[in-house]
């Protein structure tokens, strides 16, 4: 099978670039082939307003780039993992236009918010779901903090589900978990053409001992991620237990402020991902406090696959991932005190925790691995070709 994956980079590397390149990986070393056409944020600098908005509804340039691809050979799928904001949904044009069946990752909501996330003022947003035009958005200035760059996003959405593009474009779209796939179904997706697919870990990183002492976080310094939440908790902790913190972002400030302030908090910035595991696989347990609606949860399956249990706020699919009492706890999203009293709660029950560190690596095995992942997408892409038409 031939596969044309399209995808636009984020300046930040995060989970779904890591989810996709994993995905593309699997797919080569499974016999297929693999072409990838990706743009990076990088080059939004480069481009003025008007042409960065016009592109964002409609990038002829990514059309002819992606229709003379799919002519000079037999694609047999074409897969969207992210289009904005250079690529743009002419993509699905492209494919259409010469009957290659098109498969989108719906990685995070911006089909349904501006700023993709359901996030805003540092709480859950849904002003504007169900909305034709997500004006909502646009008077908040909710991408990017900038209401002229919301009102491009606002006008892609809106000219796009004019055009049905949403409806009639995509043959199949892949949600990562159920609780994302019902936000979609109530943001007006049809429900007939979403499946549940997560993401995976390959190769397996294996089974640490969790000896190391501390607790951990990996990920984003954002306030959707929930920083704030976690730092306040370390301060009723006093020192029970050490952290360490693993990733980059806009508070990154703060957590050095809480590092000098708070000497059991380590901020260890961006690491490669081998170092990364490692430090799972020795932590007690993975802190996952974030306050929006996760589409999934990269990092709590990765602390499964090390045998890690996960500390994770009850909201989103992050709740769905962690079967709290099993494989993790849950706390209120944004609790900093519940949050300490579940951490402590753990660290005086070693041998529940043991426990939870088998079931953990369990439930990786039963859903997250690569052959498991293998088989679903061979599902999805032979549903999707039983779709192919053309458009004119």
């Amino acid at each position: 099978m031939r596969i044309l994956s399209i995808h636009n980079n984020y300046q930040i590397r995060g989970g779904e670039d890591e989810s996709r390149e994993s995905e593309e990986r699997l797919l080569r070393e499974m016999g297929h082939e693999v072409d990838v056409y990706q743009e990076h944020n990088d080059r939004v600098a480069e481009l003025g307003a008007v042409p960065m908005a016009l592109r964002t509804v409609w990038s002829k340039e990514s059309y002819n780039i992606v229709k003379q691809k799919l002519n000079s050979s037999n694609y047999d799928i074409v897969h969207i993992q992210n289009f904005f904001p250079l690529i743009s949904p002419s993509v699905y044009y492209a494919a259409k236009s010469v009957g290659v069946p098109v498969v989108q990752t719906l990685r995070n909501y911006r089909l349904l918010c501006p700023n993709g996330l359901f996030f805003r003022d540092g709480q859950v947003c849904e002003d504007c779901m169900g909305k034709f035009i997500p004006y909502p958005g646009v008077l908040h200035g909710c991408y990017r903090e900038n209401r002229p760059a919301t009102g491009a996003v606002a006008t892609m959405l809106t000219v796009h589900r004019a055009m049905r593009t949403w409806i009639e474009m995509v043959d199949v779209y892949i949600s990562l978990t159920e609780f994302a796939r019902q936000k979609f179904i109530a943001g007006g997706l049809p429900p007939e053409k979403i499946v549940v697919k997560p993401n995976f870990v390959n190769p397996d990183p294996g089974v640490g001992s969790g000896s190391g002492g501390y607790a951990l976080f990996v990920g984003r310094l954002s306030t959707e991620k929930g920083l704030d939440t976690l730092l306040a908790a370390w301060e009723h902790l006093d020192g029970k237990v050490p952290l360490k913190i693993v990733g980059d972002g806009p508070l990154s400030s703060r957590v050095m402020e809480s590092v000098k302030r708070l000497p059991q908090v380590e901020w260890l910035g961006r690491r490669p991902m081998s170092e990364v595991h490692h430090l799972m696989g020795e932590a007690m347990f993975l802190i996952f406090p974030s306050k929006w609606y996760e589409t999934f949860g990269r990092v709590a399956v990765e602390a499964f696959a090390k045998g890690t249990p996960v500390i994770a706020a009850n909201i989103g699919a992050i709740a769905e991932l962690v079967d709290s009492g099993r494989t993790g706890l849950h706390f209120s999203p944004g609790n900093s005190e519940e949050l300490a009293a579940k951490v402590e709660w753990a660290l005086a029950n070693p041998t529940i925790l043991a426990q939870m560190r088998h079931q953990a690596r369990i439930e990786f095995e039963d859903k997250y691995t690569s052959k498991e992942n293998y088989r679903r997408i061979m599902e999805i892409y032979k549903r999707a070709s039983t779709c192919r038409f053309s458009i004119t």
